[in-house]
Protein backbone atom coordinates (compact mmCIF):
# COMPACT_ATOMS: atom_id res chain seq x y z
CA UNK A 1 0.00 0.00 0.00
CA UNK A 2 2.17 2.87 1.24
CA UNK A 3 5.45 1.30 0.07
CA UNK A 4 4.43 2.30 -3.46
CA UNK A 5 5.34 5.86 -2.47
CA UNK A 6 8.67 4.75 -0.98
CA UNK A 7 11.43 3.78 -3.38
CA UNK A 8 12.96 0.70 -1.73
CA UNK A 9 16.02 0.79 -3.99
CA UNK A 10 16.66 4.46 -3.13
CA UNK A 11 16.40 3.78 0.60
CA UNK A 12 18.73 0.79 0.21
CA UNK A 13 21.20 3.01 -1.66
CA UNK A 14 21.11 5.57 1.17
CA UNK A 15 21.83 2.77 3.63
CA UNK A 16 24.65 1.49 1.40
CA UNK A 17 22.85 -1.84 0.92
CA UNK A 18 22.98 -3.87 -2.27
CA UNK A 19 19.62 -5.61 -2.66
CA UNK A 20 18.57 -8.25 -5.14
CA UNK A 21 15.25 -7.99 -6.95
CA UNK A 22 13.81 -10.64 -4.61
CA UNK A 23 14.94 -8.67 -1.56
CA UNK A 24 13.43 -5.46 -2.93
CA UNK A 25 10.12 -7.26 -3.40
CA UNK A 26 10.27 -8.90 0.06
CA UNK A 27 11.24 -5.70 1.86
CA UNK A 28 8.61 -3.76 -0.08
CA UNK A 29 5.91 -6.17 1.13
CA UNK A 30 7.25 -6.04 4.69
CA UNK A 31 7.33 -2.24 4.66
CA UNK A 32 3.80 -2.15 3.27
CA UNK A 33 2.62 -4.48 6.07
CA UNK A 34 4.38 -2.37 8.68
CA UNK A 35 2.89 0.87 7.41
CA UNK A 36 -0.56 -0.72 7.27
CA UNK A 37 -0.16 -1.69 10.93
CA UNK A 38 0.86 1.89 11.81
CA UNK A 39 -2.21 3.16 9.93
CA UNK A 40 -4.40 0.75 11.91
CA UNK A 41 -2.93 2.10 15.14
CA UNK A 42 -3.58 5.68 14.04
CA UNK A 43 -7.29 4.84 13.61
CA UNK A 44 -7.66 3.79 17.28
CA UNK A 45 -9.77 5.96 19.58
CA UNK A 46 -7.35 7.18 22.25
CA UNK A 47 -9.26 10.21 23.51
CA UNK A 48 -9.73 8.65 26.96
CA UNK A 49 -6.08 7.57 27.30
CA UNK A 50 -3.98 9.96 29.37
CA UNK A 51 -0.76 11.20 27.82
CA UNK A 52 2.31 9.62 29.36
CA UNK A 53 6.02 9.65 28.84
CA UNK A 54 6.52 6.18 30.36
CA UNK A 55 4.44 3.06 30.61
CA UNK A 56 5.67 2.19 34.08
CA UNK A 57 5.32 4.75 36.85
CA UNK A 58 8.62 6.40 37.66
CA UNK A 59 9.38 7.90 41.04
CA UNK A 60 12.45 9.06 42.89
CA UNK A 61 13.67 6.91 45.74
CA UNK A 62 15.08 9.12 48.44
CA UNK A 63 17.04 8.28 51.55
CA UNK A 64 18.20 10.34 54.45
CA UNK A 65 21.47 12.11 53.75
CA UNK A 66 23.42 11.39 56.90
CA UNK A 67 27.11 12.17 57.17
CA UNK A 68 29.32 9.18 57.90
CA UNK A 69 33.04 8.85 58.38
CA UNK A 70 34.89 8.39 55.11
CA UNK A 71 37.54 5.81 54.37
CA UNK A 72 41.13 6.46 55.37
CA UNK A 73 43.06 7.79 52.36
CA UNK A 74 46.21 5.77 53.01
CA UNK A 75 44.24 2.54 53.43
CA UNK A 76 42.39 3.10 50.14
CA UNK A 77 45.53 4.08 48.22
CA UNK A 78 47.32 1.02 49.58
CA UNK A 79 44.80 -1.12 47.64
CA UNK A 80 45.32 0.76 44.35
CA UNK A 81 47.26 -1.00 41.59
CA UNK A 82 49.28 2.19 41.07
CA UNK A 83 49.41 5.47 42.88
CA UNK A 84 51.12 8.78 42.39
CA UNK A 85 51.49 10.65 45.64
CA UNK A 86 48.02 11.06 47.16
CA UNK A 87 46.21 10.07 43.94
CA UNK A 88 45.30 6.97 41.93
CA UNK A 89 47.38 6.53 38.78
CA UNK A 90 45.34 5.34 35.81
CA UNK A 91 46.26 4.58 32.19
CA UNK A 92 45.98 7.40 29.69
CA UNK A 93 42.82 7.07 27.62
CA UNK A 94 43.22 10.04 25.28
CA UNK A 95 45.71 9.70 22.46
CA UNK A 96 48.38 12.32 22.12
Amino acid sequence: MASETIDIRYVAKLAALALTDDEVETFGRQLSDLLEHVNALSRLDIESVAATAQVVESRNVMREDTPRPCLDRERVLAEAPQRQGAFFRVPRIIAE
